[in-house]
């Protein structure tokens, strides 16, 4: 039966031309590798090496072997070292920075895609300082880092929009917005009931920029609650509206717990990122993490 052991020997002989040096890039002793060497030189009925004063010299028939066999030793150890990384990436803890607004839509997603995840929430303006400074080894975020230590990929657009409970009734609100009456629109808006995960309001801010042309908005939130996918999941209990990005609200809208009230075509999108830190160990991971967040976006 052949044995690839005496084959990788064989082959570290030959490259080195001395058994004390192939023992040492195989970590084996000295004497395992004229054991292995014995025994292929006994299957294969051929002397395969002249011993010198210092090394080794291959005989014609080890010439001839090492032909035949380099090419398909090589492509077996490429497949090996393959199947090594793969399981390394794919066992390894992986630390992975988030905002926690974006936890259940996005980070959700990556839990099955690998044995151990830590995960740490954290908002834009922490997550390339803790990547940079090998923190965490990777971070979803949705403001662009491009530096020579890091590799960036973006992985999909996200956009803000306007959701109701379900049990309201938008039809009102949703013709005026088709008739672009939007001084009407507004009014409808002020008196509904608000939701935000911060008392600042910044979603509701940003989308009157955009919307109204407005930087300030008469909007005064009747409930605050810091978690947008807790703010989403109290309303759809509950009656009222908020902004929130689509990505979160996708799969409240799927389920008919929630309403698009209006998704406006001022309002622009905005990109998300993968960041990582350049690394060979993380090749992998990131194609899987890559992956997982474009198809999660789609």
């Amino acid at each position: 039966m052949v044995n690839l052991e005496w084959y990788r020997t064989f082959k570290s002989v030959y490259k080195n031309g001395n058994f004390s040096l192939a023992a040492k890039e195989l970590f084996i002793s000295q004497p395992a590798v004229s054991q292995q060497i014995a025994m292929l030189e006994a299957h294969v009925g051929y002397k395969l090496f002249n011993r010198k004063s210092k090394g080794v010299d291959p005989t014609e028939y080890a010439k001839l072997l090492n032909n035949l066999i380099i090419e398909a030793l090589d492509r077996l150890e490429n497949v090996e070292n393959g199947f090594r990384a793969k399981a390394f990436n794919a066992n390894r803890l992986i630390t992975v920075g988030i905002s926690k607004h974006f936890f259940n839509s996005l980070g959700n997603s990556l839990i099955g895609k690998f044995d151990y995840i830590d995960f740490s929430f954290h908002e834009d303006q922490d997550l390339f300082e803790l990547v940079d400074t090998k923190k965490v080894d990777f971070a979803i975020t949705t403001q662009q880092y491009d530096t020579f230590d890091t590799v960036l990929s973006k992985v999909g657009q996200i956009k803000q929009v306007i959701v109701g409970s379900a049990a309201i009734d938008a039809s009102e609100v949703k013709a005026k917005i088709k008739k672009e009456d939007f001084v009407a629109v507004e009014y409808w808006l002020n008196e509904q009931k608000w939701y935000s995960h911060d008392a600042r309001i910044p979603h509701v801010k940003v989308f009157w920029l955009h919307v109204f042309d407005k930087k300030r908005p008469t909007i005064i939130p009747n409930y605050i609650i810091p978690s947008e996918f807790e703010m989403l999941s109290a309303m759809e209990k509950n009656n009222g509206i908020a902004v929130s990005w689509d990505c979160n609200v996708k799969s409240f809208i799927a389920d008919k717990k929630l309403q698009l009230v209006w998704n406006s075509n001022k309002m622009p999108c905005t990109d998300v990122f993968l960041l990582s830190g350049k690394n060979d160990q993380f090749n992998t991971a990131f194609q899987v993490i890559e992956a997982e967040l474009k198809h999660s976006l789609a």
